[in-house]
Order: C-alpha cells, then sequence, then structure tokens
C-alpha cells in the first residue's frame, strides 16, 4: 500500500501542483484546507490567500486529481493565535511578522493533528523549501528559487516535524510550477498571487488596528533628533522603525522612524543613519538539532533581506545577543532573525531589541561550521 500523505491545498498553484506531482509519484493523496478567515462575500477579495473561493478551488483541483478533499474550520484558533497578538503588538509600537506565527501555532500545528487522524505519514505543502535527510537527521534548506524561498517563515519547525514534511515544490522555480500547472490543466492554473496578508486584503493595517483596538490607542508626540517636538501621532501602529513616507510632518530635510517608545507613546525621528543597528536581541529563539552557540552565521533580520554576517552568543532563557560584522539597517522589535548557513536554516527568533553601540569584530576562531564551537544552549 502506498505512503498516504496530508497535502495542504489552498486553491493556489503552488499546493495544486505539489498535489499533482505526489499523485503522479504513487502516494495515496489526501488534500485539506483549513478554513482560516472569512470575507465579505462581495468578490472584493479575489485572489487573496484564504479568499472565499478558495476552499472551493481547493476541491476543484482535488477532483480533478481524484482524490479525496476535507475542509476543517479554524477560524477560532487563527484569530486567537495570529490576528489578536498582530493588533496587540501593532498598538505596541511593534511590527510582528504574522505568517511565522499561523506557521508554528495553526497552519503546521493543525496540519500535523489532522495527518495522525488521518492516518498519513506524511505532511505536503506548497511552500518553496526543501528538506534534506540524512539518515536519522532532516535539516530545512532554502528552496530553489531564491525570490520565492520561504524558509524565513519555517525556522520554527523542529526536527520531528521536518522527518515527515514534504515540499514538493521546493526544487522548482515559480515560473517551472506554473508552467506544469498550466499544462496539466490543473483548475486555478492562471490564478494570481497572493500579496496582501489574509487577514487585512486591503494592505492597511492602520485600518484594522483601529477597528479592533481604538479604546487602547494612546496618541503621542513625534519628535525630532535633538528632542523637540515636530507634531503629534494618534496612534504608534501608524508607524514601523525605517518608514520614511506618511509621517504626518515635514521638518526642512529626508526623516525616517528611528524608534517607537511604548512607555511615553512617542515616535522619534531621525537620519537614514540613525537606522543603522551593529546587533539585537533576539528573543524566542529556536535551533536546529546540532547547532551549538556561539554561532557565526549568516542572518536575515526580515522577509526577502539580504544576509548579514554575525555572531550570535547565548544569553540564557532563549534569548541570543546578535552582533553584526558590519551595521545593518531597519533592525525591527516584532521581526524575525533567522540564522542560515548558506542554504540551511540553522534556527531563528524574534527581534526585541535593536543594538546602536559598535561591538568588536567578529573572532576568527568562531569562523567555523555551526555546531563545532561552544556548547548547547
Amino acid at each position: 500500500m502506498p505512503d498516504r500523505v496530508l497535502v495542504a491545498m489552498s486553491g493556489g498553484v503552488d499546493s495544486s501542483v505539489a498535489a499533482a506531482r505526489l499523485v503522479s509519484a504513487g502516494y495515496d493523496v489526501v488534500g485539506v484546507t483549513l478554513h482560516l478567515w472569512d470575507y465579505p462575500d462581495d468578490g472584493s477579495v479575489r485572489g487573496r490567500c484564504c479568499a472565499p473561493e478558495d476552499i472551493h478551488d481547493a476541491r476543484r483541483v482535488a477532483d480533478a486529481l481524484k482524490v479525496p478533499h476535507y475542509a476543517f474550520d479554524r477560524r477560532e484558533l487563527f484569530e486567537r493565535e495570529v490576528v489578536a497578538p498582530f493588533v496587540e503588538a501593532y498598538v505596541g509600537g511593534v511590527t510582528p511578522s504574522p505568517c511565522v506565527r499561523c506557521n508554528r501555532g495553526v497552519k503546521m500545528k493543525e496540519l500535523f493533528v489532522l495527518a495522525d487522524r488521518l492516518d498519513a505519514r506524511w505532511v505536503a505543502t506548497g511552500h518553496y523549501a526543501r528538506v534534506k535527510r540524512d539518515g536519522a537527521s532532516s535539516q530545512l534548506l532554502r528552496g530553489r528559487d531564491s525570490g520565492k524561498d520561504q524558509s524565513y517563515f519555517l525556522h520554527v519547525l523542529g526536527a520531528d516535524r521536518l522527518a515527515r514534511l514534504l515540499f514538493p515544490v521546493g526544487d522548482s522555480t515559480k515560473v517551472e510550477v506554473r508552467d506544469e500547472a498550466i499544462r496539466l490543466g490543473l483548475p486555478g492554473a492562471h490564478k494570481g498571487e497572493s500579496q496582501e496578508l489574509c487577514f487585512v486584503p486591503t494592505g492597511r493595517y492602520d485600518e484594522l488596528v483601529e477597528r479592533r483596538a481604538r479604546d487602547r490607542v494612546r496618541p503621542g508626540p513625534i519628535v525630532d533628533e535633538a528632542g523637540r517636538t515636530v507634531g503629534q501621532h494618534d496612534g504608534l501602529f501608524r508607524f514601523t522603525v525605517g518608514q520614511r513616507k506618511n509621517l504626518g510632518v515635514a521638518v526642512g530635510h529626508r526623516a525616517y522612524v528611528v524608534r517607537l517608545d511604548r512607555e511615553t507613546s512617542t515616535v522619534h525621528l531621525g537620519s537614514s543613519d540613525a537606522l543603522s543597528a551593529h546587533g539585537a536581541i533576539v528573543e524566542d529563539v529556536t535551533l536546529a538539532a546540532g547547532v551549538a552557540l556561539p554561532l557565526a552565521t549568516d542572518v536575515v533580520i526580515r522577509y526577502r533581506a539580504a544576509p548579514v554576517k554575525a555572531l550570535v552568543t547565548a544569553l540564557g532563557e532563549g534569548r541570543v545577543e546578535v552582533r553584526f560584522e558590519v551595521p545593518a539597517r531597519a533592525v525591527v522589535p516584532g521581526q524575525v532573525a533567522v540564522f542560515y548557513d548558506e542554504d540551511v536554516v540553522l534556527g531563528g527568533g524574534t527581534i526585541v531589541e535593536a543594538l546602536q553601540s559598535p561591538t568588536r569584530p567578529l573572532d576568527p576562531m568562531l569562523r567555523s561550521r555551526p555546531g563545532e564551537v561552544g556548547c548547547a544552549s
């Protein structure tokens, strides 16, 4: 009997091709769609991730592939684990990374629970990432298409889950996947890509936060580099570190948001140079099996950012200090820092503080492969 695999089917091109490839490879495929969010039934958000037609589109693909398909309502879980924390973060002047929370606390968590209920050995998704297996060891790798790589959002996956995960499109480019969907005649082969968060289809995060947290939003001052008040704002949630446009003030020169002070509800402006940080404090850190600290590594401080070389040292209780070899721009609290050794994901965590003071150069003795220096944290 062939191995059973649960395939997360979003109704999009990537997961559809993933399912088709697994059917072709002889797996016993079961399609699953998680119902996470609702939209107005007016057609205004077609093409968005989790839009109303997605369950229908996923079922059409499953029918075309002649595999069973099930939809499961996880809206309450999604609200609790993703949407509510997203709003709280913005109210507190933090810019969150909700897709990481979703993969950790909703999608992957629920997919494995459902896989066990459906007696599926494997779980597969349409993510652009790869898993390298060497005996009992499994490692998460970047997807081959660097422009679509989604390993950043999956860094929290432990070895036990990686051992059961399949990423059928991870070795392909988006162009190849799209062409294959068209060649196979899969429903939705020409469907557009999701560009915004599924629960903020307009891209206006501030409108969502204002609607949900109006009674907790605090106004405050906007100050320049010298501490002079140059304006007022009606909530920190309208700003993020590194922002230059839509500041609501004119200071006579190009200015950026360089810091958001939650305690005083103050927006601090400064020059481009003030955005440079020499390091970061990162918490809620997970490390891949066999990775030890201290660690010289490449760090990606936000999705699709270029990696920077850094030294990661343990602070205790899941916190680390990341010291950059050269200053990095716009280190944003709430975003995720992910550690890489070329294509291999070594771990990561959430940025809670940017470090402005200069740091020592990296110790040449720490320029070794992960796990060869120091002790495990």
